[in-house]
């Protein structure tokens, strides 16, 4: 298999991605427990729809997660603590809706804002660094 990028660009990378999952953690406010594929998958899941979103589908966002008991683990500690919010499904009186809660949603949009924000900045200091060129 061939390699595109030199060693200092994928270093550069994993700088940038060490620096975002340190921000993922403080979005947390330092509680590793969400520092987890699942709980980011549910996470983007919830911000995406913008809305509410039906449990059993938030629960199948959780890709790395093969058991449904397992993922309503994740969704009861989201709830918990107070990120997600669960309300009556008024079209489905056997389903339940989930979303974010009003502050889970300004503090993934600020972690998002500062994601942006390395990537621009890996992307300057990159500027200019030419990825190793193919063999033809």
């Amino acid at each position: 298999m061939a390699v595109n990028f030199t060693r200092r660009q994928r270093e550069e990378y994993l700088a940038m991605s060490d620096r975002i999952g340190r921000r993922w953690i403080a979005l947390f406010r330092g509680d590793t427990e969400f520092y987890s594929a699942a709980y980011f998958d549910l996470f983007k899941a919830l911000w995406r729809a913008d809305g509410p979103v039906r449990k059993t589908d938030a629960m199948n966002s959780m890709k790395a997660v093969r058991s449904a008991h397992t993922a309503g683990k994740y969704v009861d500690t989201a709830l918990r603590r107070g990120l997600v919010v669960e309300s009556a499904n008024p079209e489905d009186g056997r389903s339940k809706l989930l979303s974010l809660s009003d502050e889970m949603r300004l503090r993934l949009d600020t972690f998002f804002d500062q994601a942006m924000g390395e990537v621009q900045r890996t992307g300057r200091l990159l500027e200019g660094t030419d990825p190793i060129a193919k063999a033809s």
